[in-house]
């Protein structure tokens, strides 16, 4: 007998909405490590809102916000303005975020307004720095071989955007720039001064750009450490020498895997100095020769820290293609470093979700 096409709906419903989600859904247990680094978190968020407990409306909860930035890295959700819209619309959002069906979903401007508290009180590096404990603590990491790279980031800035500093090109319209020379020591993006021209090689055209840099760990290639810098033709082997002496350690010896562009005297000299040994591919087509030898290469681990080291750019193809690294929509370092950070924390959690299902012990 064919149905009637008909609509009622019921003044009231015993429905949750935890039922809407599917028992298998992944979000269910990325949820899970996202609520424990959440309230690790809560001294933080409690510091963030100090200066305004004397008086006005309660806020946006700072985990709503958290849990909402992370849905828009997870599902590739382009903008904010969109982002607000999957919320009210998706039940399955509305649940990862910890709103109820009747709940209302606060303006898209909510984040920008938010955006510098938690950059001043670092609000993303601590939830980053909680999902690399949590892997520590369910021995997921090494702590001992790690791989270091760098990636290049597209500004939001276009070509046409970088001006002469002395501003002697002010009359002319902006497009009209062929055969001029361009660098940064003479030019600047008026939409973002902190941006440089930087290409990654001679085949690829120099655009406004940040780097963003790397330190994973070799056992499951997890981020322990993460950080966004201005582009130049140094910040690779600079940063990645800061944030070795992050996990280096006098009484133990470590080992660091490398690509060629960080075989240079400069950087192998740096690792031994903090006592990390620098299994860098050799470059026997720089000036000079390599900076390291067959002490090095000759040994078992550094063959299988080459093999090992290719690992870290599966994090950077999840953030360009999945995660909004590709050309991030935000100006000036400290937003770009909170957008790298972000999507390697969302990064670290598809992971130990992964690994999860694998070892079911690691998520005890």
């Amino acid at each position: 007998m064919r149905g009637a096409d008909g609509y009622n709906e019921s003044l009231f419903t015993t429905v949750r909405l935890e039922d809407f989600v599917p028992s298998n859904h992944p979000l269910r247990s990325i949820r899970v490590w996202v609520n424990e680094a959440l309230t690790q978190m809560d001294g933080s968020f409690s510091a963030m809102y100090e200066a305004d407990v004397r008086g006005g409306r309660p806020s946006i909860a700072p985990e709503k916000l958290m849990r909402a930035m992370l849905l828009q890295v997870l599902f590739s959700i382009r903008s904010e303005r969109q982002l607000v819209e999957q919320i009210n619309d998706n039940l399955l959002f509305r649940w990862f975020v910890g709103l109820s069906i009747d709940d209302a979903v606060w303006n898209h401007s909510v984040f920008s307004k938010n955006r510098d508290r938690l950059i001043e009180h670092e609000a993303v590096t601590e939830l980053f720095n909680a999902t690399v404990n949590m892997a520590q603590r369910r021995g997921l990491l090494s702590g001992e071989h790690f791989s270091v790279d760098g990636t290049l980031i597209k500004a939001w800035a276009s070509h046409k955007s970088m001006r002469r500093k002395d501003g002697s090109d002010d009359g002319r319209p902006p497009e009209d720039w062929r055969g001029e020379p361009r660098s940064n020591d003479t030019h600047q993006s008026t939409t973002d001064d902190e941006s440089r021209l930087y290409r990654k090689s001679h085949a690829a055209p120099a655009l406004p750009s940040y780097l963003g840099h790397v330190l994973s760990d070799n056992r499951h290639g997890l981020v322990v450490n993460v950080r966004a810098s201005q582009a130049n033709g140094v910040a690779e082997r600079e940063v990645a020498a800061q944030m070795l002496a992050d996990v280096a350690t006098p009484t133990q010896r470590k080992t660091v895997a490398a690509d060629k562009a960080y075989d240079t005297k400069g950087f192998v000299k740096a690792c031994r100095e903090i006592n990390i040994t620098p299994h860098v591919a050799q470059n026997t087509l720089r000036l000079g020769g390599s900076a390291i030898d067959g002490r090095t290469t000759r040994h078992w681990g550094y063959t299988l820290s080459m093999r090992v080291r290719k690992r870290i750019e599966q994090c950077f193809g999840w953030g360009k293609t999945v995660g909004p690294l590709a050309q991030v929509m935000v100006r000036g370092l400290d937003k770009v470093d909170q957008v790298l950070t972000l999507t390697m924390a969302a990064y670290n959690l598809t992971r130990l979700r992964s690994l999860a299902v694998l070892r079911p012990q690691v998520a005890q």
